[in-house]
């Protein structure tokens, strides 16, 4: 399979602005991640040597699978950027270049670093190196074609949510797993068991892999493929979807089959928009809010039920 690399490099008078603009026209295309290159970028002090230096220019890069879905893609992608430009003054250019599966697959990989997310989450890469800290929760992730980095905001939302609601012995069940990265971190916090579920194949058997990196034992974990509750028999204390607005508003019209009583739901993936939408919907069918973040036009929303 060959995959289309769009790359954007642009310039504006509010550059992190500009990249979150760019980057949700890309997560508009049903992307699960995209890398951002931001020339200011500083390795921290407990990162490999061997990280790479600081990029040369602001850019926002998308992978599309090569085919005709890519071609209407690559064109609605330039519409939007034309619409930005007139819009808001960004200054850019666009290259597109053909990659291979495996080359795809690696390309991104320089980008992705250790990164500490929350009170004591760190998720680190498995190929670069990382001195822990003795509170560090450290998670091994080799997120390959499933992305899930735990860098995207809505990740970083979902983790820091997780470490302030989650309990000791806590089933968690995380709807759209992709890398497995909520599964492992609620394994890390203590969960009694843990479970996911995710349409793609693919990101099954990577979420697994990475479950295995970290020790988490094959008896404790469960990963199937599945849409949204499909395959899901049990009920469960804490529930995550780092998934899209109007997935989760599908989610939650059979939430009720699969969280206890007084079980916590987070999900994430939110635009700042949508966001009383969601909470309106969690209030109806039984959840008390218990709190919401916001983060670059994300939001996060945690809520416990109470039926």
């Amino acid at each position: 399979m060959k995959w289309i690399e769009a790359k954007v490099v642009f310039n504006h008078s509010d550059n992190d602005l500009a990249a979150d603009l760019i980057a949700d026209i890309f997560y508009g295309f049903d992307l699960q991640g995209v890398v951002i290159e931001d020339p200011y970028i500083e390795a921290g002090d407990d990162w490999a040597e061997d990280a790479i230096g600081r990029p040369n220019s602001h850019s926002v890069i998308g992978y599309f699978p090569k085919g005709r879905q890519a071609e209407e893609n690559c064109r609605v992608l330039t519409h939007k950027l034309e619409e930005l430009q007139s819009n808001l003054g960004l200054f850019y250019r666009i290259s597109y270049k053909e990659l291979d599966e495996e080359n795809w697959a690696e390309a991104w990989k320089a980008f992705f670093w250790p990164q500490k997310i929350g009170r004591q989450i760190v998720v680190k890469p498995t190929w670069w190196d990382y001195h822990a800290k003795p509170d560090d929760i450290v998670v091994e992730l080799d997120p390959g074609m499933a992305f899930g980095t735990g860098t995207h905001p809505t990740t970083a939302l979902c983790i820091e949510m997780m470490e302030t609601y989650f309990k000791d012995g806590d089933t968690f069940l995380d709807v759209g797993t992709g890398s497995g990265i909520l599964m492992i971190a609620a394994a890390k916090l203590g969960a009694g068991a843990v479970c996911g579920v995710d349409r793609d194949e693919i990101a099954v058997k990577i979420a697994i892999k990475n479950l295995m990196l970290n020790k988490i034992d094959r008896n404790y974990f469960s990963v199937h493929t599945g849409n949204l509750l499909e395959g899901i028999e049990r009920k469960y204390d804490f529930i995550a979807a780092n998934i899209l607005t109007h997935v989760i508003l599908d989610l939650l019209d059979d939430i009720k089959q699969v969280i206890k009583k007084k079980g916590i739901f987070v999900c994430s993936g939110i635009l700042e928009d949508n966001a009383d939408l969601v909470a309106a919907k969690m209030k109806k069918i039984g959840f008390d809010i218990l709190e919401s973040r916001t983060r670059e036009q994300w939001v996060a929303i945690c809520g416990r039920f109470k039926v």
